[in-house]
């Protein structure tokens, strides 16, 4: 029966062979005989006799950097020199020509070895040697720097993070030219085996707190990481609640801001949104573009964010307990108006809202996933001739849909995405309390949601502090 595991001396399992052969049979059992890993030998029969091998994926790898850094080492005029009889110096004169031509390094560790060639660096194996060189040779294609298309602004830099770690790294450097500026890398991913980074500004950031994310990234456990929100699952302090305890951005100009506050940033090879750590609720109100106008008028938008924010959430609420409950809360006159627009509307105030928040809903879930060529028009048809003919048949009165439309507009106020989405959801749940209590209700509501507000942390922080000060540490 063929043996499932190679043949190789007990108690190196994680080390490399002297062996040639059993190095690259060991290779290419551990990759499945993937018709994308290539190896190439290099063999001289006369004396002195020399045998080599390179292995590189043909997918991940510069095959150009590959062939000239091939052509430079293996040079008999200087490879056979008197002086490079051993195969140790041997070893050692080519790791030396492999630095000339990049980044290079020996490793006798076999799960180095592996992980170097899954991630498209170049493996020189030598026979009589128990260690390889590891050649950086990575190649892969990744998408250019362009403008960011969920944080739009009016003023300042029009540069985004990519899908490239080494990319979004060089994107934060480019605007920190301090060596305060610290990096720690680590690979999650029991599969995966992703690379992420930990940037933060020694003196600035709370030591505290990043040997606090320090700790939670070491202990994630994922088969896994395919996008900056696994890890953000794994790095909140309380799962259970709407509102995100992380914040996440694709402009490097906003982390770079944060990091200036003591903030650290946590960056995730192939996707371009960061997670920065620890957050406040305010902090989401906030838009980078705030710090290049005048601070008067930062502060007036921040406030009508705050406003829109507010609408959004108790709107349509407000409006389910004034016209089931509160009637003479509303003034006579505008009274009269809501009543004879609803005369014909076969449903309660609540189920009127209902159908017309969940269709709002619908048309921008529709809105975002349909092709761009056609979501536009989805979104006008819905607006406009859904709406108007909702009113005309009289299954809801034009004073909803004024009601749905302010709602609407209102939530897109939040510069933050995730931050609307938790409103998108409390609303329903004070629209319900106050069809059922009235104002008690959404009174009942308000306090709740305080209280829970108040008993979040993001990495040991209060989630309702006013503000985040440098070096503010676990509260």
């Amino acid at each position: 029966m063929e043996k499932n595991i190679v043949d190789r001396p007990a108690g190196e399992t994680d080390q490399l062979d002297k062996r040639l052969k059993l190095n690259i049979d060991r290779l290419q059992q551990a990759t499945g005989q993937s018709p994308d890993y290539v190896i190439r030998h290099y063999v001289r029969d006369k004396e002195p006799c020399l045998t080599a091998a390179v292995a590189y994926n043909a997918n991940l790898s510069n095959r150009q950097a590959i062939d000239d850094a091939i052509a430079h080492m293996f040079d008999e005029n200087r490879l056979f020199a008197p002086e490079q009889k051993e195969h140790h110096n041997r070893l050692h004169w080519l790791m030396l020509q492999a630095s000339l031509v990049g980044s290079a390094a020996k490793s006798s560790n076999w799960k180095a070895v592996i992980r170097a060639v899954v991630s498209g660096d170049m493996i020189i194996f030598l026979e009589g040697s128990s260690e390889a060189i590891i050649v950086f040779a990575q190649g892969m294609e990744w998408r250019t720097i362009t403008e960011p298309t969920t944080q739009v602004t009016i003023r300042g830099p029009k540069d985004s993070f990519t899908e490239s770690l080494s990319t979004n790294v060089s994107l934060v450097r480019r605007r920190v030219k301090n060596e305060s500026l610290w990096l720690e890398m680590f690979s999650i991913g029991q599969i995966t085996e992703t690379d992420v980074a930990m940037m933060y500004v020694h003196g600035i950031a709370d030591e505290s707190i990043v040997e606090e994310l320090r700790r939670r990234l070491h202990e994630i456990r994922e088969d896994g990481i395919l996008e900056s929100g696994t890890i953000e699952k794994h790095l909140q302090d309380k799962k259970l609640t709407p509102f995100p305890t992380l914040y996440n951005t694709e402009r490097p100009d906003s982390v770079v801001g944060h990091l200036m506050d003591g903030r650290i940033a946590i960056i995730v090879d192939g996707t371009p949104f960061v997670l920065m750590a620890p957050v406040t609720f305010f902090q989401f109100f906030q838009s980078v573009e705030d710090f290049y106008q005048l601070s008067d008028i930062g502060v007036l938008i921040r406030l009508l964010r705050y406003v829109g924010y507010l609408i959004s959430l108790l709107l349509p609420a407000l409006y389910i307990a004034a016209m089931t409950f509160h009637q003479e809360m509303i003034p006579t006159p505008l009274l009269i108006s809501l009543v004879a627009q609803r005369e014909g509307v076969p449903f309660p105030v609540i189920i009127e809202a209902l159908l017309m928040e969940l269709s709002f809903e619908l048309m921008r879930e529709a809105g975002v996933r349909m092709p761009r060529a056609v979501g536009q028009a989805v979104s006008i048809v819905g607006a406009l001739i859904l709406g108007q003919a909702a009113v005309q048949a009289g299954i809801v009165s034009a004073a909803m849909v004024i009601i749905v439309a302010a709602t609407g507009i209102a939530s897109f106020t939040a510069p933050a995405f995730n931050i609307a989405i938790s409103v998108r959801i409390l609303r329903f749940v004070l629209m319900i309390l106050s069809s059922v209590f009235g104002l008690f209700g959404i009174l009942i509501g308000l306090f709740i949601l305080t209280a829970h507000l108040s008993s979040l942390k993001s990495i040991g922080l209060p989630y309702f502090t006013f503000q985040f000060k440098r070096g503010q540490g676990k509260g």
